[in-house]
């Protein structure tokens, strides 16, 4: 993705609407909307912000669990076993 071609102001946004979502929706790359020159929004497909939301929810996942073994807050997997067979 070249990152400058996605790049239009907020003008263009308004007269190509239905074209843009079109594309979003087909799997165009995101799109950066600017107001008074400056990035001031990212427009995405569904899909991708699906995925992105999903991404970030894993990796939350991840560092929490890595919080917890530095915290020491494990069990070994075979004591965790044990105990599910006794419940």
């Amino acid at each position: 993705m070249k990152l400058s071609e996605q790049v239009k102001p907020i003008s263009y946004l308004k007269a190509h609407a239905p074209e843009i979502i079109r594309g979003l929706a087909e799997g165009n790359d995101p799109m950066i909307i600017t107001l008074h020159g400056e990035a001031n929004a990212v427009l995405q497909g569904i899909d991708t912000y699906e995925e992105t939301q999903e991404t970030l929810a894993f990796l939350k996942l991840l560092a929490m669990g890595n919080w917890e073994i530095k915290q020491g807050e494990v069990m070994p997997a075979m004591e965790i076993v044990n105990q599910l067979r006794k419940a």
